[in-house]
């Protein structure tokens, strides 16, 4: 993912930062021997299995139910792929529906101390981020995050002496800070407790953003440290502070954690290493800086929080006309999905201002395709633009401007004549509530 790093040259305030910023990494699936971070949760409880026990499912959408009519559309991208938008989500994330226990601590070094109180840091990032998640899930998800330790757990190193850069799962100097970790927390923390873990280093440890992000989640690896005779919890990394330049940083800096933490519910980065182009501000995996936005309909899907009766999967031959209500707004028909083939499709909802969608400055239907074949960090959701270098509607600092009047709106069509797919935006009425109609030849 790619931060908005704050900023620290006044000559450069009226730049845009988004040319300057490097992808975030995520180590998702790594099969290596030393300590990294991973997950092994009961689908029952969402705690920690014990280290000798099973390392079966914990994501909420793997109990995802199995719906003759909506098969055609639950696309897998194979097991070659390390963080796939395949239905279900694989095995071994923590889960994304019900009650979660979010174990966060805030970490500083000699050679970086905290600023200010360590609870001061907690608070850049919550309520908010447990009520994003509250208002994107439609209350599915209860996020709790808790803080035993209320004071910065000092690292017994130096910070440049732990060597990290881009937090690789391989870098042997991470794997001993998350070993330091795990000793310095481990008398006051019962590991066993909690769901995830959050680790809100100091933010003037390490570089500036403006030259690397470290900020990085470890989820799904198959070997972990073991803490109270439980394997640490998939776990989300926060390092400098994202400031996008509006002097919204009180409001939006917190939008780095509901990111990484989408990873450890087994979602994709979506930017690409060009930059945020193929999805823009549409989805939080994709821009989390700025002013608000949600997630994508097919994550909400992927994530357990749309009903079967939610979703549609037009992948019989023939046209039909499907309604649509915003996708911020609890209940109605959300999601059409046209399938391509047994890994890819497009992917149809509406947008509009409201809940998690501040930003929306044209509502509108959005279509976009969605292949499971395609990794994290390599562009597995395209979005279809209505206006080609239109230059986009929005005007809010740093976010992806192009893509910001995507949608197609009442009268437009979207085509993909080679595959014979056409949808059409029928109409929409008094409520904001639109009606599609898809033709697939």
């Amino acid at each position: 993912m790619q931060p908005q790093p704050e900023r620290t040259d006044p000559a450069r305030a009226g730049e845009p930062l988004r040319r300057r910023i490097r992808p975030r990494r995520i180590a998702a699936l790594a099969s290596v021997t030393a300590l990294t971070l991973a997950v092994s949760t009961s689908a029952g409880s969402g705690r920690l299995l014990p280290a000798a026990g099973p390392t079966k499912a914990g994501a909420g959408p793997i109990a995802l139910p199995r719906v003759s009519a909506l098969a055609p559309c639950m696309i897998s991208g194979g097991t070659a792929v390390q963080m796939s938008e395949g239905l279900p989500t694989s095995t071994g994330y923590a889960r994304s529906t019900g009650t979660v226990h979010a174990l966060t601590l805030m970490v500083d070094f000699s050679d970086a101390p905290g600023r200010g109180s360590a609870l001061e840091r907690y608070r850049e990032f919550f309520p908010q981020t447990g009520e994003w998640f509250r208002t994107a899930s439609y209350g599915r998800l209860d996020y709790r995050a808790q803080t035993p330790v209320r004071h910065w757990l000092r690292m017994p190193k130096p910070f440049r002496a732990y060597g990290i850069e881009r937090g690789a799962p391989f870098d042997p100097g991470y794997r001993g800070l998350v070993q330091d970790i795990v000793a310095a927390a481990d008398p006051t923390v019962d590991f066993r407790a909690y769901d995830l873990l959050n680790v809100l280093v100091t933010p003037n440890a390490g570089p500036s953003a403006l030259d690397t992000v470290l900020s990085v989640t470890f989820a799904g690896n198959t070997e972990a440290p073991v803490a109270d005779g439980a394997v640490v919890a998939n776990a989300s990394f926060v390092y400098s502070r994202q400031d996008d330049g509006s002097g919204s940083y009180g409001r939006t800096g917190y939008r780095v954690l509901p990111h990484e933490n989408g990873h450890v519910f087994g979602l994709p980065d979506l930017y690409t290493q060009e930059g945020g182009g193929a999805v823009g501000h549409w989805d939080i995996m994709s821009e989390d800086w700025g002013a608000n936005n949600d997630l994508l309909g097919w994550h909400k899907w992927k994530l357990g929080w749309l009903d079967a009766s939610q979703i549609a999967c037009a992948a019989a031959r023939g046209t039909t006309e499907y309604p649509l209500t915003p996708l911020w707004r609890t209940g109605g028909p959300k999601l059409v999905f046209v399938p391509l083939n047994g890994r890819s499709g497009y992917a149809v909802e509406l947008r509009a201002r409201g809940g998690n969608d501040e930003t929306v400055c044209r509502p509108g239907v959005l279509v976009y395709r969605v292949d499971a074949a395609v990794d994290t960090g390599m562009g597995p959701v395209t979005v279809h633009d209505s206006r080609r270098d239109s230059g986009g509607c929005t005007r809010s600092p740093n976010v992806h401007a192009e893509l910001s009047d995507a949608p197609f709106a009442p009268g437009e069509t979207f085509q993909d004549p080679k595959r014979g797919i056409r949808v059409q935006v029928t109409g929409a009425d008094l409520n904001g509530d639109y009606r599609v109609r898809v033709t697939r030849g």
